[in-house]
C-alpha cells in the first residue's frame, strides 16, 4: 500500500494530506533522471581518470610503439640522406668529369618546396613536430634521389655517346710530325713577325713545305671554309660536337667544303702562306665551348711522355710567331 504524505498547514494548525498529480510525479521522475545522469557522467570521468580500459591502455601502446617507429624512421632517413650526398659528390666529381659534363647546381639539388603549407594537417596531431619532420625529410630525400636517378639516365647517355665523343675530340697533331721538326711557335705570348708588336698567339705553328697534307684532327662536320687576303688567308674550321672546334689557317688549297663529314687523319687541305703569315706553315687551333684553349694538350693519341715534353719545350722557346 503507497504511503501517505501530509503537510502541516500554519494557518489551520493541522495537517493536511498531500494530493499527488502527473505533473508533479513526471516533475519529480525527471529531477531525479537528472540528477541520476549527472552523477554518472561525473562518477565516470573520475573513473577514466584513475582507471584505464583495456582499450586505451592498447591504443596507448599502439601510441608509443607508433613514436619510436617515426623516431626510427627519421634517424634512417638521415642516414640514406648522407649516402645519397656521397652518390651526388661523386657523380659531380669523378662521371660528370670523366664525360665532360657540367654538374648539377647544389641549387637544384637542394631546391625547396614552395607554395602552401603541405604539412599543415599534421599540426593537430599529439607529436606532431616529430612527424611533420620526418615527413618533411621524406619528402626532401624523395625529391633528391629523383634527380640523382635523372642524372645517372644522363650520365648513362654520355657512356653510351663515349666512343663517338673520343673519335671526335682533337687528339693527332694536324700535319706529319714524326721527329717534332715542324713544331714552332705555341700557344702564349709572341712577336708578331709583320707588325713586330707582342701578342698572345691563340694556337700552335707548324712549319712545312707549301703543300703538305694537312689533317683533320678528329671526327666532325666542316663547319668554314673562308678565303681573305689577310689574317689566316685561307682558313677551314670544324665542327667536332661536344662543345669541340679545331681552326686551321694560311692554307694553299682546301681538299673539303663546307657542311662535309670528315674522320679523323682525312685530308681537309695543304700547307701554304696565305694571308699574315711570314712563311709557308699550318695555324692551328682548339676551342672548347667557344674558348680558345692549348692546343698541346690534345695530340695524345700521337706523342709519348717524351715527346710531349720535347715538342711543349720546342714550341715554348720560339719567341716570335708566324703569324
Amino acid at each position: 500500500m503507497a504511503k501517505v504524505k501530509y503537510k502541516f498547514n500554519p494557518e489551520t494548525l493541522s495537517y493536511d494530506k498531500v494530493e499527488r498529480n502527473l505533473k508533479s510525479k513526471i516533475h519529480r521522475f525527471l529531477l531525479f533522471s537528472s540528477t541520476s545522469i549527472m552523477v554518472s557522467i561525473i562518477l565516470s570521468v573520475v573513473f577514466l581518470q584513475f582507471y584505464e580500459t583495456p582499450k586505451m591502455r592498447s591504443l596507448k601502446r599502439e601510441n608509443r610503439r607508433l613514436l619510436s617507429q617515426y623516431e626510427l624512421m627519421y634517424q634512417n632517413l638521415e642516414s640514406i640522406e648522407d649516402v645519397l650526398t656521397d652518390i651526388q659528390h661523386r657523380d659531380d666529381n669523378l662521371y660528370r668529369i670523366v664525360f665532360e659534363a657540367d654538374p648539377i647546381p647544389n641549387s637544384v639539388r637542394k631546391a625547396g618546396f614552395g607554395g602552401i603549407n603541405k604539412y599543415s594537417q599534421l599540426e593537430s596531431l599529439e607529436n606532431s613536430e616529430l612527424v611533420i619532420k620526418t615527413a618533411r625529410k621524406l619528402d626532401v630525400v624523395a625529391k633528391e634521389a629523383y634527380i640523382q636517378s635523372k642524372s645517372y639516365d644522363e650520365v648513362l647517355k654520355l657512356a653510351l655517346d663515349k666512343e663517338e665523343m673520343l673519335s671526335s675530340i682533337p687528339a693527332i697533331m694536324p700535319v706529319s710530325n714524326k721527329d717534332l721538326d715542324r713544331t714552332a711557335s705555341g700557344w702564349g705570348f709572341r712577336i708578331h713577325p709583320i707588325y713586330k708588336i707582342r701578342r698572345f698567339h691563340y694556337g700552335m705553328d707548324f712549319t712545312a713545305p707549301v703543300g703538305t697534307e694537312i689533317y683533320a684532327t678528329g671526327d666532325g662536320i666542316v663547319k668554314e671554309v673562308k678565303t681573305s687576303r689577310v689574317g689566316f688567308g685561307r682558313w677551314i674550321v670544324i665542327d667536332h660536337g661536344f662543345g669541340y672546334e679545331t681552326l686551321y689557317g694560311h692554307l694553299n688549297e682546301f681538299n673539303v667544303k663546307e657542311g662535309q663529314k670528315v674522320k679523323r687523319g682525312n685530308v681537309i687541305g695543304y700547307v701554304g702562306s696565305a694571308g699574315t703569315s711570314s712563311g709557308p706553315h699550318l695555324h692551328y687551333e682548339v676551342h672548347k665551348n667557344g674558348q680558345a684553349v692549348n692546343p698541346q694538350y690534345f695530340y695524345f693519341k700521337d706523342l709519348t711522355p717524351q715527346e710531349y715534353e720535347k715538342m711543349v719545350a720546342i714550341s715554348s722557346n720560339m719567341g716570335q710567331s708566324y703569324d
